[in-house]
């Protein structure tokens, strides 16, 4: 037995009594620092009679960035100009990466396996299926997230992104939902499963679900390099060349602030059906801005997060590859498993806006959004047979944005297919890493399939009206 625990209460309040002699003016000195802090916060806050106001430099500012009038506006242009830097400064990089391992390490690598005499169907599966969808994975979606997540974690690190959350906080309320939610919205925008997480902050039970619901509106690290790539080709190609950032950019924009616009739109919806309530209050603190230290933040950003997305996307990738090439060769009735498929989904895609390739490419990709357009690229190729390899499958050997924008061409993609993958690729269903998670989290498999489907739902339905309004409007069907 503990000898401690032989000890009588009388025993414990003596032991408590000596200790506190030895604690000398410990007392003293912690409300001699409470009152001088306290002192410190009235003398800034302040203004006696005859004096000037004192200048804040976080006041000052916050009277600007959270205004009625100017914190929108702000907010609207801020990220245009970080979407712009991403897609001005990606091209090269890009362009860099597609012709390095896909203009020459993939022909090399078919030469080296035809020089060796390798079946067909091995380097079919290790170079046209394994390697080539983790070529794009990697020449596609690095240069936009080196350059991308850095410029929004010195955002976060400055202290603006929890001033996005104050001026969306008012909103949330009248849209039935917690203010903290614009939380877990930021947190959205870096990964949803992060933001299903997040959702932690928030006590209401019902006002979480709403939460983690709509969650899957705030683009996530796997579906920027998708909208800015489409919107550099579809749309920017639109003007002429020194306003083509510009207006891709703000395609991308555009396609967030729906993302926002549909979160209230849903969280208003839910709010008043199947999850009615009382809205909560709380209290956002404001953190002080802090410069930001540019060199420890692009090294943390590109490492914590860059890296860590892009090697999500290559795990992902490449057993997607595999799996492309698979149902792309296996020939059941002189059609391949692929054709097969999308010759299925081709009719509702085409009444959608979008196509079989894109349908198949999604369901391919619900592990990770990282690999849906690399997906869609492998597919096209194969099933257009761009080039001429042993198996009949390659990729053409032009390479870079103009290459890509080829083969889009090459699947009979319009500017309707390219608005309309925007808009899906906004609204669609979470990626599986989030869905496990809003299961994990709210323990529910009803609530996990509402917000796994209603996504995938919505975004069938405004990617259908949207391809009616524009077939109406444009006389092409």
């Amino acid at each position: 037995m503990n000898a401690n625990e032989n000890k009588k209460p009388e025993d414990v309040i003596k032991l408590a009594q000596s200790l506190r002699w030895q604690l000398g003016d410990f007392h003293e000195r912690v409300m001699e620092s409470t009152f001088t802090h306290a002192a410190q916060i009235a003398e800034r806050a302040t203004t006696r009679p005859g004096q000037k106001p004192r200048f804040d430099f976080d006041q000052a500012v916050d009277h600007i960035v959270t205004s009625r009038i100017w914190g929108f506006p702000i907010m609207f242009l801020l990220f245009a100009f970080v979407f712009w830097l991403t897609i001005i400064g990606a091209n090269y990089p890009s362009a860099f990466l597609s012709d390095l391992l896909i203009g020459k390490i993939y022909p090399a690598l078919h030469h080296l396996a035809k020089t060796i005499q390798s079946p067909w169907w091995l380097s079919g599966l290790i170079i046209d299926g394994i390697f080539l969808a983790t070529a794009w994975v990697v020449s596609v979606m690095l240069p936009p997230m080196a350059i991308f997540f850095p410029l929004f974690t010195l955002l976060e690190d400055l202290g603006y992104l929890p001033r996005v959350a104050f001026n969306l906080d008012n909103i949330f309320k009248k849209s039935g939902a917690h203010g903290k939610q614009s939380l877990s919205m930021m947190m959205g925008f870096g990964c949803n499963a992060a933001g299903i997480i997040a959702t932690r902050i928030i006590d209401s039970p019902r006002e979480r679900l709403i939460a983690m619901i709509t969650n899957n509106f705030a683009l996530c690290n796997g579906r920027w390099p998708t909208q800015i790539l489409i919107a550099s080709l579809f749309i920017g190609v639109l003007v002429p060349a020194h306003l083509a950032g510009f207006i891709s950019a703000l395609a991308v924009i555009s396609i967030a602030l729906l993302g926002v616009l549909l979160t209230f739109l849903v969280s208003w919806g839910l709010s008043k059906t199947i999850l009615r309530g009382e809205v909560s209050t709380f209290s956002l603190e404001l953190p002080p801005y802090r410069p930001p230290r540019i060199l420890q933040t692009i090294y943390t950003s590109i490492i914590n997060r860059t890296l860590f997305v892009l090697w999500r996307a290559i795990v992902f990738a490449a057993p997607a590859g595999a799996l492309i090439w698979l149902v792309s060769n296996i020939q059941i009735q002189n059609l391949t498993l692929a054709e097969h498929i999308i010759n299925f989904l081709n009719p509702f895609g085409i009444l959608i806006g979008l196509n079989g390739i894109i349908l198949l490419a999604y369901i391919i990709a619900i592990p990770a959004n990282e690999i849906v357009i690399p997906t869609i690229l492998m597919l096209t190729i194969l099933i257009t047979g761009m080039s001429s390899y042993g198996s009949g499958a390659g990729v053409m050997f032009e390479t870079g944005e103009n290459s890509t924008f080829k083969i889009l061409q090459a699947g009979n993609w319009t500017l309707l297919t390219a608005v309309n993958l925007m808009l899906f690729s906004l609204i669609h269903n979470p990626c599986s890493t989030t869905i496990y998670t809003i299961y994990k989290e709210s323990g529910s498999i009803k609530w996990t399939l509402i917000a796994s489907l209603l996504p995938l739902f919505l975004g069938f339905l405004v990617t259908f009206f949207v391809a009616q309004i524009w077939r109406i409007v444009t006389g092409i069907y």
